[in-house]
């Protein structure tokens, strides 16, 4: 049983605010990070340890200390990454991705989304995929998968949008916002979108109705969309949220709007 303490913690705000027990549970994959700080302090390393035993390959550990080690400029994302696509590169065994998947820790779940999604060689198989993952309860993971996924989107970009329009209708907001962020002109930390950039019409069905979305975490989304579109097309960003302006009276509408139009009226 994991104490109550530690399941209701709050994260810290820094490194050195993080209790040696708090770091003892994350490096033993017991409890998910709850915020960037956590995710910082996990020592990755000793918790593959810990999975490679559960999944009965302790002999990989070599192997995946040594690619870990030979990264010139790490950092917990970039190992991350690498430690997912090494199980990558070592198995497709599902019995396996169905244990990290389904971990308790939400690194060991990263691992398994970008191990995932070196398997799939299609846009609808990939997202089909990675859907659990945008689904997943942790704030960070929901990232993971965007990071995964973006660039190959971009490569097939008119059958990215036509698989990903049904998911903005989806009840899970998770899900709608993923749809809406993955897509984004501009985003955070990820590849741009050129297309998108030059018309963000060819873009604008993914975020159409979502004008007044119940979610604030899918509104944002909605509204960052936006404003990245604003800093090449303000004209264009303008018009829309004028239009939906008059058609919504609604307090999740005029949020969006401000959100979108902050560049716009800075200037």
């Amino acid at each position: 049983m994991i104490p109550d303490h530690i399941l209701n913690r709050k994260g810290a705000r820094s490194l050195k605010d993080i209790k040696p027990e708090v770091i003892e549970y994350l490096n033993k994959g017991l409890v998910d990070t709850k915020n960037l700080m956590e995710w910082l302090a996990t020592d990755q390393l000793a918790l593959l340890k810990i999975v490679l035993k559960q999944i009965d390959k302790s002999e990989w550990f070599d192997h995946f200390e040594q690619t870990v080690s030979e990264q010139k400029k790490p950092t917990a994302n970039s190992t991350a990454k690498l430690i997912g696509q090494t199980f990558g590169t070592l198995s497709s065994n599902k019995k396996i991705y169905k244990i990290l998947k389904d971990h308790t820790s939400d690194l060991v779940r990263a691992w398994s989304c970008w191990a995932e999604s070196i398997h799939f060689d299609d846009t609808a198989s990939l997202l089909t995929a990675m859907k659990p993952y945008a689904a997943d309860s942790h704030f960070g993971l929901r990232e993971v998968v965007i990071f995964a996924t973006k660039d190959r989107l971009i490569e097939d970009l008119d059958k990215s949008i036509k698989i990903l329009l049904p998911w903005v209708k989806d009840s899970d907001e998770n899900i709608r916002r993923y749809a809406v962020e993955a897509m984004r002109p501009i985003g955070v930390w990820t590849k741009k979108i050129p297309s998108f950039q030059e018309d963000p019409s060819k873009g604008f069905p993914l975020i159409e109705s979502l004008y007044a979305d119940p979610s604030k975490y899918v509104r944002d989304s909605v509204g960052n969309w936006l404003n990245d579109s604003s800093k090449s097309n303000p004209e264009w960003v303008t018009a829309i949220c004028k239009k939906w302006g008059q058609g919504s009276t609604t307090k999740e509408t005029a949020y969006i709007i401000k959100k979108a139009m902050r560049t716009i009226n800075k200037k």
